[in-house]
């Protein structure tokens, strides 16, 4: 079955990579400890970057997997809603430290380490997809490998590579669209599967170069 007559929706992939990418953005101020001192210029600051986690972290991304979901790609609608409702925690969290409250750390991390292994498994899953979708993942990983090890600096400079990363994804997936032809390449499968229906990108195949994923 051709997989893009049966879809529902347009490649809702771009919508998510470049919300991602707009959160990553916002939250590099606080990342990187650029927190005014003043209380009041800091509970700006925080509930800025928490509404823009919210709208395109989470608003984006949900609405980019629940699109994905019902074009039956289970794949990228699976990442794109767990991700979805992370950012939302990040808004929460953000948004109680824009009004002097703590959220409790021990929960956080039990959290973070569900999420390390659920995206470790991910990232495999989409080294039988793509190249830099899986390097995009891979960010992904350190990212929250960092967080548990209590590395700040290095999850703002993880935050920066996922948003460059996100951001070629997207405006790649687009170009190549327009254009009929792979401007940017997003590269073939980094890794190969002998089952009898493996997962690909229908980029290999289809010079649009998206990130649909078919069976």
């Amino acid at each position: 079955m051709d997989t893009k007559v049966s879809q529902t929706f347009a490649e809702p992939a771009p919508l998510g990579l470049l919300g991602l990418a707009v959160g990553c953005a916002a939250l590099l101020p606080v990342a990187f400890g650029r927190v005014p001192h003043d209380p009041a210029a800091a509970a700006a600051m925080l509930e800025t970057c928490a509404w823009m986690c919210l709208l395109f972290g989470a608003g984006c991304q949900l609405l980019a997997g629940v699109m994905a979901l019902a074009n039956k790609n289970a794949l990228g609608g699976t990442l794109f809603t767990t991700f979805a409702f992370n950012w939302a925690m990040n808004f929460w969290a953000l948004d109680r430290m824009a009004h002097g409250k703590a959220v409790d750390a021990s929960v956080i991390a039990c959290a973070d380490v569900t999420f390390l292994v659920i995206f470790v498994v991910l990232t495999f899953a989409f080294a039988l997809v793509s190249k830099v979708l899986f390097l995009f993942l891979l960010d992904v990983d350190v990212l929250y490998a960092l967080r548990l090890a209590g590395h700040p600096r290095g999850v703002a400079l993880a935050t920066v590579g996922l948003a460059a990363i996100a951001l070629y994804l997207a405006l790649a997936t687009l170009l190549n669209e327009a254009a009929g032809r792979a401007l940017l390449p997003i590269g073939g499968p980094l890794l190969k599967t002998s089952a009898r229906a493996p997962l690909r990108a229908s980029s290999s195949a289809d010079p649009a170069g998206d990130l649909r994923f078919a069976p």
